[in-house]
C-alpha cells in the first residue's frame, strides 16, 4: 500500500468528540519521546504532519488524520514521563482508555518501543493491559538507526524475552527507523491488509 493524501481532521479531548464515520482506524501510542511523531511523519511521507518535539508530553489530545479518504491514523498521547500535573495525567489516562475500549472503528494499536532501551515497566504494564482487555495490537521497535548494526538484534531480543515471561507468543512486530524509512512499507502493507477485511 502507498499513501497519496493525508489530511489533519482535528484534535479531540474525548472519544465522544472523535469522528463518527465508520472507517477503519489505526492508533499509535508509546512512551513519551519514543519517536511516535517521527514515525507517523515517515509513514505518511510528510515531515510536518505530526509535531516532533524534544519535550515529553507534547501530544495532549487524540489527533485524527484522514488517509486517502479511506482510513484514519490516530495519534494518541504518550504515556510515562511528562511535565504535567497528576490531575492532567489522570485525564489523559481516562481519555486513552475510553478510546481504546469503546471505539468500534479501531482495528489495531501500534505500540512503540524504543529499541535502544531494555523493556520498561510502564511498557510492559500497558502491553499486558491491552492483552487483558483483548485490544488488538502490534509492536513497533523504533530508532534502530541509533544503534550499531551489531546491536539491533541483541537489543530487540532482550525486549522480546522480557515480554515472553508474560506472553506465550507475541503479536506481529516491526523494526523501524524514521530517519532511514526502515519498516515503512511493511507497516503500510499490514494496514492495507487489515483494511481489506474491514
Amino acid at each position: 500500500m502507498e499513501i497519496k493524501e493525508v489530511h489533519f481532521i482535528g484534535s479531540f479531548e474525548r472519544e465522544s468528540q472523535c469522528p463518527q464515520d465508520m472507517v477503519p482506524e489505526f492508533a499509535f501510542i508509546g512512551r513519551s519521546n519514543v519517536g511516535k511523531s517521527s514515525l507517523i511523519n515517515m509513514l505518511c511521507n510528510h515531515k510536518g504532519l505530526a509535531k516532533v518535539s524534544n519535550t515529553p508530553g507534547k501530544t495532549q489530545t487524540i489527533n485524527f488524520f484522514r488517509v486517502d479518504d479511506a482510513w484514519h491514523l490516530v495519534d494518541l498521547p504518550g504515556y510515562g514521563y511528562a511535565k504535567i500535573s497528576k490531575k492532567m495525567r489522570g485525564k489523559w489516562e481516562d481519555m486513552i482508555e475510553r478510546y481504546l475500549l469503546t471505539r468500534p472503528q479501531l482495528q489495531c494499536v501500534f505500540v512503540l518501543l524504543d529499541s535502544r532501551h531494555s523493556l520498561q515497566d510502564i511498557d510492559l504494564e500497558f502491553i499486558n493491559w491491552l492483552g487483558s482487555r483483548r485490544v488488538a495490537f502490534v509492536l513497533v521497535y523504533t530508532k534502530i538507526d541509533k544503534l550499531r548494526a551489531s546491536q539491533v538484534n541483541d537489543h530487540i531480543s532482550k525486549i522480546r524475552n522480557g515480554l515472553l515471561q508474560y506472553w506465550n507468543e507475541l503479536p506481529t512486530q516491526f523494526v523501524t527507523s524514521s530517519e532511514k524509512k526502515i519498516g515503512r512499507q511493511e507497516i503500510l502493507d499490514f494496514i492495507g491488509d487489515l483494511n481489506l477485511n474491514f
